[in-house]
C-alpha cells in the first residue's frame, strides 16, 4: 500500500476511534454502545464496508481498544428490556465436554455462562476456523 493508502487508513481509524470514544466518555450501556459502535449498522460497519476491510481492522490497536470500551462497559451493566434493544435467546447445541470446560471456565471468572459466552462471541475468530455449511 502506498503512503497516501496508509495515511488513509489511518484517518479513517482515526475518526472510528474518536467517534467510539465519544460515545464511550457518555456512559452508555453496553447493548447501545456495541449498536452504535460494532453493531450491523454502526459506525464501524459504515467505515469498513468490505469483508476484507473489516478483517483488517480487526486486527488493529483501534479495534482492540475499541472491544476494551466494551468490555468495559459490560463491567457494570447487564441488557434488559429497558435498554430500548429486543432481548433475543440463542439455543446453541453443543457437547457436553464443551458445556462442562464452558461451565468450569465461568467458574474460574467468577461469572455466569450466559456473560462468559456474550464475551466468546463479541471476540473476532479466524475466518478459516469457522466451518462451511456445504
Amino acid at each position: 500500500m502506498t503512503d497516501l493508502g496508509n495515511q488513509m487508513e489511518t484517518e479513517k481509524e482515526r475518526e472510528v476511534f474518536q467517534r467510539a470514544y465519544q460515545l464511550f466518555t457518555k456512559k452508555p450501556d453496553w447493548v447501545t454502545f456495541f449498536r452504535e459502535v460494532l453493531g450491523v449498522s454502526g459506525i464501524v460497519r459504515k467505515a469498513y464496508t468490505t469483508r476484507v476491510e473489516m478483517e483488517e481492522f480487526e486486527q488493529t490497536e483501534t479495534y482492540s481498544t475499541i472491544q476494551q470500551m466494551l468490555a468495559k462497559l459490560r463491567e457494570g451493566s447487564s441488557p434488559s428490556a429497558e435498554d430500548g434493544e429486543p432481548i433475543r435467546v440463542v439455543t446453541v447445541r453443543l457437547p457436553k465436554s464443551l458445556h462442562d470446560l464452558l461451565r468450569e471456565e465461568a467458574y474460574e471468572h467468577r461469572t455466569s455462562m450466559n456473560k462468559l459466552c456474550i464475551s466468546k462471541l463479541l471476540r473476532m475468530i479466524d475466518k478459516e476456523l469457522v466451518p462451511d455449511e456445504s
